[in-house]
């Protein structure tokens, strides 16, 4: 196979908007129309991975977009399962609205009950996350001066699957999830979990593909969309 050679010349800004051009016009040729709502969103996960597949495999649950918007606004807490997505989350926006980005699995106690437990610092640090900024599910309401919490896992399952448990437990409700993680064991039932579950809104990479780039991508594009 050949590929082409030429070199187009531009800004940064440039290049960003002819690639999302490029993705709209492949996204049509195949056929897939994509909800408006959701477009932004599912055109940024394109763009991170030069995958195609996010056009049908990013599942939304009612009203996810609307709530990612609406918790952003008013200063959510990110929880992120790695670092790596930590990182690529666009910190200058979301401090702008006057949210932050926690990451406990690097913490000494987070490592030292995994290996105690023989768990994985990725389920814990879940646990962690729901002692720091817990919901409780009969506090439907949101609690005046409570600041909303999105879960962003784009890289354990088992710190999806920990979630779900804390959830149906009646430990912590976030007010959204955003699950990509990637890989091979557990993935996937991890993300049919949020998926039959309808207490809280997600927006989930369906199947095995993901990772912390993709998470931190739907971050952004909901960034992007205030």
């Amino acid at each position: 196979m050949e590929y082409e050679t030429r070199i187009e010349r531009m800004g940064p800004e440039e290049i960003q908007e002819r690639s999302f051009s490029i993705i709209r016009k492949e996204l049509e040729e195949m056929g897939i129309r994509l909800n408006p709502k959701e477009e932004q969103i599912i055109v940024r996960a394109i763009h991170t991975t030069a995958d195609f597949d996010y056009g049908k495999n990013l599942v939304f649950s009612p009203n996810a977009v609307e709530t990612g918007i609406w918790t952003l606004k008013l200063g959510a807490v990110i929880l992120t399962d790695t670092n790596m997505a930590k990182v690529g989350i666009n910190k200058k926006k979301l401090e702008g609205l006057g949210g932050e980005v926690f990451c406990f699995m690097a913490d000494q106690d987070v490592a030292r009950i995994a290996k105690e437990r023989g768990c994985t610092r990725a389920a814990v640090s879940m646990e962690k996350a729901a002692e720091w900024f817990g919901r409780k599910p009969e506090q439907k309401e949101q609690q005046k001066g409570r600041r909303p919490v999105i879960a962003v896992v784009g890289n354990a399952p088992t710190a999806l699957i920990r979630l779900y448990e804390l959830m149906e437990e009646g430990g912590f409700l976030p007010d959204l999830i955003i699950g990509a993680p990637v890989g091979f064991v557990n993935v996937v039932p991890a993300k049919e979990l949020i998926l039959r579950q309808e207490k809280v809104p997600y927006i989930i990479a369906r199947g095995r593909k993901g990772g912390s780039n993709v998470a931190a991508a739907i971050v952004n594009a909901l960034l992007t969309m205030i």
